[in-house]
């Protein structure tokens, strides 16, 4: 994650509780925590495809391939 997006993030917020923010700000903002989260969900992702979980009966799979035996859903 770019140091100088969460700078920015960082500047935008503090300045929004403390004088408040323009519109353009204000939508700057929003793509940056768009941004921001999305970043987050590919790391979670990631981790997520390195944990395996231990059945009932011994075997070992894939977190990912656990949740989807028991959520056919998805």
């Amino acid at each position: 994650m770019e140091k100088e997006l969460l700078t920015r993030i960082n500047a935008l917020a503090k300045k929004k509780k403390t004088v408040g923010l323009t519109a353009e700000e204000q939508a700057e903002q929003k793509r940056l925590y768009k941004i921001y989260l999305g970043e987050i969900r590919q790391q979670f992702s990631a981790t997520l495809d390195n944990v395996s979980v231990e059945q009932q009966d011994g075997t070992v799979v894939p977190f990912k391939e656990a949740y989807r035996h028991k959520n056919p859903k998805k």
